[in-house]
């Protein structure tokens, strides 16, 4: 006689005991030795490719730099897209591959992509740097610290930055410690002009001088008897002051003269720093630590709160360390969440079945719910899957529809028995009867998340643990449903006592099955009244679809926010950071907040998956804002909001939640794409003039920026060349006279400083003296006034940024809702649209719709045909 699944497992003891115990033991240690992160694991394929081209116009970094690096990039045929930004002497392009390749593909990608940069460089014009290739912008740095000093200068705060970071590298787990906010320390040389002049000096002289005397270079070995001795000459500098024993005396002249006679030699930090970074409106530095891939982050974060707590003795007195954001905490609070959840469910469900199955039964359920969470955990160990928010958000969601099958099985046992049966005929009869149809059951609600677990851009890859943990949870629902729920029920029903007349009895004889028997009748008998009602009850659910906010993603729960600052374009990051300073203290004082974190000139490191740091711009800033609780999010933000649009009305700003998914640029983008600079900046007005015009959308800007002021000497190169002067004289001499000039380097230990010449602070000209500074002739062999090279200065105007998008360039005018209201992007673009499509666009010119809406349509239609596809199956 062929045996069921039920009876096998009621009669074969041993093996349910020993399934049950996996789940149980197994599913316990797997809890406890999952890897632990904030989000899931998520490749960002994107690298970007660095170049400097020192005193190049945007448009010649565009030309000579950018456009023949994008032109070898896209010969890769793994490459999606290419994005750069040309500014003021920097090339930076962001490369982006296609979705089908994964994290093991792209090691060897980048090694392709690095060669063929590689194979550019002799190609690239004189002045341009080797290009950088930066792998590694999709690194996560999940502690990120700040490190203030009272009273401690850049110098001691970064010193102290650098041993604590050598000591955190060395903790089990960590991957990579990331420093920012580091000011480059350089050897200033004041160099007066003044004095050159009278002694007859050529500043060339000096540079000559300074860049050759500290060079690192072989002398060569001998052999003395049977050893091999190297030789090691002296003249290496040990103290900056020894570089003002250097001899600057012209050939011929009479008389020794130093370096120290025409020159002051200083230590500092450079004039005009890249990055500027505050905490709670202290100067700070931020310390970004990021964790091997697998590891369980809440474990690897007490191991690093262990090893500062054990520094702390070593930590001067004045330096303290806070924390900007902690994974460990966030993802702790996550998972004991779930353990609530998860208890909460159990009880729920034991509760509610008391009343309705009675106590056995309840508890019965309950143990298959909890076998089935730890049974899930162990198939989560073995396929590598960590818990994070998606995999997390899956189990609570599953929890709701785990008990169903058991319910069933249990419900139809009891009933069998109430019948007469045995407790093994009734469970071999009701899991025969169920268990294709629970297992089709099962397999549709599995169904109805596959469109997002089996899509291939990068928001299936997001969010594809939670297709898989929800197939891997509801089908062991229906296992456990169909073998150890009849297996338990043989021990839970042992005693219950059974009616001998209980064939004669209707188990369906109680009042909610007669009424309910009775709906269904009426249902049936009046079949048309039933169809209309249920389509009718199908378009109001249709419609009210409609009214809903629609978000892929939702705003994460973690009580922060971010506001991205603009200045116009050409700011001082200094003048950026003193309004960022200014802000700051507007914050603090609102109620609630907890710490204020700022960066001027650029974003802070990646401290979320889901955080895209900006690139590097003087005239922008961010403020990290973290505050008590969750529901003060939006009152501060509405309270901040009032105070920008009221004292900085001129200010562009966006404020901005932490958001879930992979994270793109505004959700609205209308990319103009086009040859002119000036044709495409007059189709911008009239796109920004449209949205500016709709009361939803807010954060209106274009990414080419304004156009910036640049001062033009015209250089007179006929008389020039009468003095035996060239134009990179005359860029040296500005250089020199503005921002200082790089002329070597001063090697201190492992610190490499730049040797950098100016003017003195009494000698240092303005824009109305510019004329009045003088010039070395070699002709002459001494100094002329600037102005007899010159025929006069102009000011002009420039695009300071030109922006291109598969080698084509492209403004972007972007737009969001409103952050504290209701209205969704959607329904913004959907009444702006048709006006922007409707401009009159000039003969090679094109717009064409950014990420967001890109990625809304595509993943209707990719969800449209996964549900085909599905349909087509469970049909």
């Amino acid at each position: 006689m062929k045996q069921d699944i039920a009876a096998y497992f009621i009669r074969n003891k041993v093996v349910s005991w020993m399934v049950a115990l996996i789940f149980l033991i197994g599913g316990t240690m797997s809890f406890f030795g999952l890897g632990r992160l904030e989000d899931p694991a998520f490749t960002i394929k994107d690298a970007m490719i660095v170049t400097s081209y020192a005193g190049a116009t945007p448009m010649q970094v565009e030309e000579e730099v950018t456009y023949p690096i994008e032109k070898a990039i896209q010969q890769l045929s793994y490459v999606d897209e290419v994005n750069s930004i040309s500014s003021r002497g920097l090339s930076q392009i962001t490369v982006t591959m296609k979705n089908n390749y994964g994290p093991d593909d792209l090691p060897q990608i980048w090694d392709e992509l690095r060669r063929k940069v590689n194979d550019l460089k002799p190609t690239l014009p004189p002045g341009v740097s080797e290009p950088k290739v930066i792998d590694d912008f999709g690194d996560v740095y999940g502690i990120l610290l700040a490190i203030t000093g009272d009273g401690y200068t850049y110098k001691e705060l970064s010193d102290y930055v650098d041993y604590l970071r050598r000591e955190v590298e060395l903790v089990d787990g960590v991957g990579k410690v990331s420093v920012t906010g580091t000011q480059q320390e350089q050897v200033f040389i004041e160099i007066s002009m003044r004095r050159l002049s009278n002694l007859g000096i050529s500043p060339q002289t000096i540079y000559n001088t300074l860049a050759t005397q500290n060079l690192v270079s072989s002398a060569g070995a001998v052999r003395i008897g049977d050893e091999y001795i190297r030789v090691h000459p002296t003249g290496e500098f040990k103290d900056v002051n020894e570089l003002g024993n250097l001899i600057i005396t012209e050939k011929g002249a009479e008389g020794l003269i130093y370096l120290r006679d025409v020159a002051e030699i200083k230590r500092g930090f450079k004039e005009i720093p890249d990055n500027l970074i505050s905490f709670n409106g202290k100067q700070a530095l931020n310390v970004g630590i990021s964790f091997v891939s697998g590891v369980n982050v809440v474990e690897v974060g007490k191991k690093v709160e262990q090893r500062l707590a054990e520094l702390k003795e070593q930590q001067p007195v004045g330096i303290d360390i806070d924390t900007v954001y902690s994974q460990p905490t966030e993802v702790d609070k996550s998972v004991s969440g779930f353990v609530l959840s998860l208890g909460e469910s159990v009880a729920i469900v034991i509760i509610v079945l008391l009343f309705f199955m009675g106590s056995r039964s309840g508890l019965l359920i309950g143990l298959i719910l909890l076998l089935t969470v730890l049974g899930t955990f162990v198939f989560m160990k073995w396929l590598a899957i960590d818990l994070q928010r998606i995999s997390l958000g899956a189990l609570v969601i599953a929890l709701g529809m785990l008990v169903d099958n058991a319910i069933v099985v249990v419900e139809g046992i009891l009933i069998g028995m109430q019948k007469g049966r045995t407790r093994m005929q009734a469970a071999s009869d009701i899991v025969t009867q169920t268990k294709w149809p629970l297992l089709g059951a099962t397999m549709i609600a599995v169904m109805a998340f596959a469109p997002i677990g089996l899509s291939q851009d990068s928001t299936g890859e997001y969010c594809r643990t939670l297709f898989t943990v929800l197939l891997i949870s509801l089908m062991l629902s229906w296992f456990t449903a169909i073998s150890l729920t009849p297996f338990f029920a043989d021990l839970f029903f042992k005693n219950v006592k059974q009616d001998p007349n209980a064939e004669e009895v209707d188990p369906y004889a109680g009042k909610i099955f007669v009424w309910y028997r009775a709906f269904l009748e009426f249902c049936m008998r009046c079949a048309w009244l039933t169809v209309i009602t249920l389509v009718l009850m199908l378009g109001a659910s249709l419609y009210g679809f409609t009214l809903l906010k629609q978000s892929f993603f939702p705003a994460s729960t973690t009580p922060m926010f971010m506001v991205d600052i603009w200045l116009p374009e050409g700011t001082d990051i200094r003048a950026t950071n003193q309004t960022l300073e200014q802000l700051e203290k507007v914050v603090e004082k609102e109620q609630g907040v907890e710490y204020v974190s700022s960066s001027a000139g650029k974003g802070s490191q990646r401290f979320m998956l889901t955080y895209t740091p900006e690139k590097s711009y003087a005239a922008y800033g961010e403020l990290i804002v973290r505050v008590k609780n969750f529901d003060d999010v939006i009152p501060v933000m509405r309270k901040f909001s009032e105070v920008l649009d009221k004292d900085h009305p001129k200010l562009e700003y966006k404020l901005k939640q932490i958001m879930l998914g992979p994270s793109s640029g505004s959700k609205i983008e209308a990319r103009l794409v086009g040859p002119d600079p000036t044709v495409l900046r007059g189709l911008g007005k009239q796109v920004v003039d449209i949205m500016n015009a709709d009361p939803g959308a807010f954060n209106i800007r274009h990414d080419w920026r304004e156009r910036t002021k640049v001062i033009e000497p015209i250089f007179n190169e006929s008389q020039a060349r009468r003095y035996g002067i060239t134009k990179q004289d005359v860029d040296d001499l500005f250089q020199m006279a503005f921002s200082g000039m790089a002329v070597g380097l001063y090697r201190d230990g492992t610190n490499l400083m730049p040797i950098v010449a100016r003017l003195p602070e009494e000698e240092r000209v303005d824009v109305s003296t510019i004329e009045g500074i003088k010039i070395w002739s070699p002709a002459i062999q001494g100094f002329i006034p600037l102005q007899q090279v010159m025929l006069g200065v102009n000011v002009r105007w420039e695009d300071p940024l030109v922006v291109r998008k598969d080698r084509k360039r492209v403004l972007t005018v972007m737009a969001d809702p409103d952050p504290l209201g209701d209205e969704t992007a959607a329904s913004v673009q959907a009444r702006i649209q048709s006006k922007i499509e409707s401009l009159d666009f000039p003969s090679g010119y094109a717009l064409e719709w950014g990420e967001s809406m890109s990625l809304r349509q595509m993943l209707k239609r990719r969800c449209s045909k996964l549900c085909r596809w599905v349909i087509s199956v469970c049909s």
